[in-house]
């Protein structure tokens, strides 16, 4: 009996080893047939795996993880980065670079100058790439070259502008690495105007949302990227093409918010867009690179969801009170000079980008006086975890705009023991001391002028006095000695005179007397 049940046992074991046998080698018959995964596939889970740096900072909203290599989430006016991913990062740009061409061409150039073009920008683009099929002596207006470069990403027409406007693309690329500097860029080198590879041509997420500023700004530029259909006129025909942006109102992607956009693709950038969109009073940039298609719409709609979901605008003007003082820009309600006119204000417009969970209290502030601007007496910084999230300048104020001190003091609690104290008078010491060492300036140097006048009257203390004794002297002598010759003149005429009358007389008398001798001796 005990036989037949160890038969049994090993007879079940060995059934039991064949069935994990055969399960095994199922599986790894499954196992050798699933496919690989794609390049496509490899790309995607290795740029997921990459960190969200502004995920990192304490409650500030989680933001969606991406495909995308490079991402940045940036506000237009602020400049306040929202959402990051290893945004510094150099990428090639591919087609976005021209955002950078057509701004430097809608700031130099009138939308009717004439551009031709030339043997080298017709054919020295490679085969295959974007073009509108422009031959050599052809030409278009600039309103036209920028339509085919932000519509149809022509590249030839890229190239005719670059030597339209700086002579040649080397001159160009100058002009475009020195305005990508005064923008704010960090990380680019520029080496021509439409993208095409060239390991020397690189930029990153941040320096395009830089320039995106610039871009976004200028709505002309922006209705360009807007317009469903290119429509151009040349000597060997009319070319329509229809605009290939899926984020334009009728396409998959459409977004009711958009401002403008602009895509790129080559096989070492892969697909890349930066586009804006604007609601509820913000204009939020985003750009990402080297995604895949049809991932780089589906991560920017995505992030234009989050930023417009968790963040929102604040009017810094309206929040503030840490800095406020009411009635006097020297001194509180118990002004000492009574009710002086306010000097300095906050500025109105300036704003921060909050997390709709933050309370503007929340924040920190840092007050800088370094500022280029005449107007501005001081900045003060706002951040939020140690993320910069917008600043206010303090003005000289030009009218009846609350003003502010420079240093931040908490009202204390009113108590019972407080209350029964008399009022206390809160004067800016910094202020009084300026004023009053400009007053001391103004009185040393009335007392100097005083002082150096009266030294001179010392060295010199009877040139005043002799020079007008001598003046008088002059004039007595002048007029004494022209009064004696008028005196004599007229003593002269006087006995002239005289001497005349007295001859007259002789004369009538000689003849007197000769009349009576005559009629003596005719009688």
């Amino acid at each position: 009996m005990d036989k037949k049940i160890l038969s049994f046992i090993r007879i079940r074991a060995a059934a039991a080893l064949c069935a994990v046998c055969l399960s095994v080698s199922c599986m790894g018959l499954t196992a050798s047939a699933a496919p690989a995964p794609t390049v496509r596939e490899q790309n995607i889970a290795a740029n997921q795996a990459i960190p969200i740096e502004s995920n990192e900072i304490a409650n500030w909203p989680a933001g969606p993880i991406v495909s995308a290599e490079s991402a940045i989430l940036m506000e237009l006016e602020t400049g306040v980065i929202l959402y990051e991913k290893n945004i510094h990062a150099r990428e090639y740009p591919a087609s976005t670079t021209k955002i950078l061409t057509s701004l430097i061409a809608s700031e130099e150039c009138s939308l009717d100058e004439t551009v031709s073009f030339s043997h080298e920008a017709v054919y020295s683009i490679p085969v295959g790439s974007n073009h509108v099929a422009m031959n050599e002596g052809d030409t278009l207006t600039m309103e036209q070259c920028l339509q085919a470069i932000l519509i149809r990403s022509a590249n030839e027409v890229s190239y005719a502008v670059a030597e339209h406007i700086g002579g040649s693309w080397d001159g160009f690329a100058e002009m475009m690495n020195s305005r990508a500097s005064e923008l704010g860029c960090v990380d680019s080198h520029f080496v021509n105007p439409n993208g095409l590879p060239d390991k020397d041509h690189y930029t990153s997420a941040f320096d395009l949302a830089m320039i995106g500023r610039a871009f976004f700004s200028n709505e002309m530029l922006c209705q360009i990227t807007q317009m469903p259909l290119l429509y151009l006129t040349k000597k060997n025909g009319n070319l329509v093409d229809a605009n290939q942006m899926e984020l334009l109102s009728g396409k998959k992607y459409a977004y009711d918010y958009l401002v403008g956009c602009k895509t790129g693709y080559t096989d070492d950038a892969r697909s890349c867009l930066v586009s804006c969109a604007e609601k509820d009073g913000m204009k939020l940039i985003c750009v990402v690179l080297k995604d895949e298609s049809p991932n780089h719409y589906e991560d920017t709609l995505a992030l234009f969801n989050y930023g417009f979901g968790n963040f929102e605008k604040a009017n810094i003007s309206r929040s503030e009170v840490k800095y406020n003082i009411e009635g006097s820009g020297f001194y509180s309600d118990n002004d000492i000079f009574g009710n002086s006119k306010p000097i300095l204000t906050l500025n109105q417009n300036d704003c921060v980008i909050l997390p709709k969970t933050v309370n503007f209290q929340d924040l920190d502030s840092e007050i800088s006086y370094s500022t280029e601007n005449t107007n501005q007496v001081a900045v003060i910084h706002y951040s939020y975890h140690g993320v910069p999230i917008g600043s206010a300048s303090v003005d000289l104020a030009t009218g009846g705009q609350g003003t502010y001190s420079f240093d931040p003091v908490a009202a204390p609690e009113e108590t019972e023991e407080t209350s029964h104290l008399p009022a206390v008078i809160f004067i800016n010491v910094l202020k009084v001391l300026m004023w009053v060492v400009g007053i001391a300036a103004v009185a040393a140097l009335v007392l100097f002028l005083y002082k150096s006048c009266k030294s001179y009257a010392a060295r010199h203390p009877n040139s005043r006095r002799n020079w007008k004794k001598d003046r008088r002297r002059q004039h007595s002598y002048f007029h004494n000695h022209g009064n004696a010759l008028l005196s004599r003149r007229r003593e002269d005429i006087r006995q002239a005179k005289r001497r005349q009358k007295k001859s007259r007389r002789l004369f009538r008398a000689s003849r007197s007397r000769a009349s009576k001798t005559d009629r003596n001796l005719t009688f």
